[in-house]
């Protein structure tokens, strides 16, 4: 049933309102002046050539690429084997672990960040990337617990029985059948967990230290304690990094989605 055009045109006047302030930061980065301006007197790619030859910004570019890559593992395994085991509980227990594993998106992040900090600060892990990953994937869970068990309740449980009928141990069923099927949830929760990671500030600024400075925070800092115009390359960046993934999430989905409607 194809949408109607009135409905094609909200939605594409509400991701213009969304994307249009974001895409302001691009032509800004490719400014010469030496100050933020819009739109730009002249064209030149020195932000870029210092946001990537800067040891400052290279380390923070680098740093935020680790954790986001750990983080996304670590939230992705973590994430998935939490969602197998609530989609197994009762009706009762599923709401109670379901809204626990939730939690840390309903809790503002600067509450979550004290706690970290003052729990992080005891165990030695403030100021760390170590650290850093730990506390996002914490907020990342949530994420790839949403995906999966999406996906896992759209899955028919009869396959999982035949295949223990069959013989099949429940490490077998689970490679050979639930995971296939848990896949595209699974990989989506991979990349919000990833953006998620690559994207927040909060937490990362009570974490921070000179040698584990991720990109949002060296961001933040340019802003704050100097005016840096190095920030709308590291700002177009961002955009990329975090939008270009769940864009090739959707249309690789989309296709597959077609794939399996025409057979």
């Amino acid at each position: 049933m194809t949408a109607r055009p009135w409905l094609k045109i909200v939605a594409f006047l509400v991701g213009l309102f969304l994307t249009v302030p974001t895409l302001v930061v691009i032509p800004m980065s490719f400014s010469s002046s030496q100050t933020f301006r819009f739109p730009p007197a002249g064209w030149s790619a020195q932000w870029y050539e210092r946001l990537f030859t800067s040891p400052e910004w290279t380390t923070a570019i680098v740093n935020s690429l680790q954790v986001g890559a750990a983080t996304a593992v670590l939230a992705t395994v973590l994430g998935t084997a939490a969602a197998i085991g609530v989609t197994r509980l009762g009706e009762r227990a599923k709401g109670v672990a379901t809204g626990f594993l939730l939690s840390p998106i309903i809790i503002p992040n600067i509450l979550i960040a004290l706690v970290i900090f003052s729990a992080f600060l005891r165990l030695g892990l403030s100021g760390t990337l170590s650290g850093i990953v730990l506390a996002h994937t914490a907020l990342a869970l949530p994420f790839v617990v949403i995906a999966v068990t999406a996906r896992l309740q759209g899955m028919d449980p009869a396959l999982q029985k035949a295949g223990g009928s069959l013989g099949a141990s429940p490490w077998s069923v689970f490679t050979k059948i639930t995971l296939p099927l848990a896949m595209p949830g699974v990989l989506s929760g991979a990349v919000l967990a990833f953006v998620s990671s690559f994207d927040e500030v909060v937490i990362s600024l009570f974490l921070q230290s000179p040698t584990a400075i991720t990109l949002p925070v060296q961001m933040f800092n340019s802003v704050t304690v100097q005016i840096d115009p190095t920030i709308s390359a590291a700002s177009t960046l961002m955009v990329l990094v975090v939008s270009v993934p769940i864009l090739l999430a959707q249309v690789i989905g989309a296709r597959r989605g077609n794939r399996g409607r025409q057979r």
